[in-house]
């Protein structure tokens, strides 16, 4: 995974023999930090349980690029105001949620690989190139 504004990059294991690696998990957590504030949140890691399968689905050797995890309040209510598809109750401030994107995968082609492991909510953003996955309830959309 790679963040499209930092330019920072995660390769990283993150679940061995059953167990979640706690430093792994720890470098997930500042990765996907909002980069606005500079406030990191534990992530759920259902979501990035998520993301993981979906990526395997897709068969790519090609990070993600994140761009959006946890969100501060702060920073989603300034989202809210510019952008009508902002929810207010966004799982991104709860850290359950991301938008990825791939340069060689289709928004289509993400959407459907997370769709299929009825995990969670998925949304599809074709203007901006980017999928919403999040590990709330299952639902889908497009944005």
């Amino acid at each position: 995974m790679y963040s499209g504004r930092t330019g920072e990059r995660l390769d990283m294991i993150y679940w061995v023999d059953g167990k979640y690696v706690k430093d792994a998990v720890k470098e997930i957590n500042h990765f996907m930090r909002d980069w606005r504030t500079d406030q990191s949140k534990d992530m759920d890691l259902r979501t990035i349980d998520i993301m993981a399968a979906a990526h395997n689905l897709l068969d790519v050797n090609e990070p993600y690029m994140l761009l959006s995890g946890y969100r501060s309040p702060q920073t989603n209510a300034m989202l809210r105001r510019r952008s009508r598809g902002v929810a207010k109750n966004s799982l991104h401030v709860k850290g359950q949620a991301a938008d990825l994107r791939l340069a060689s995968r289709s928004v289509s082609q993400m959407a459907k690989a997370a769709i299929s492991c009825r995990a969670g909510g998925v949304g599809q953003y074709y203007g901006s190139n980017f999928v919403h996955m999040d590990c709330g309830d299952v639902r889908s959309w497009r944005g």
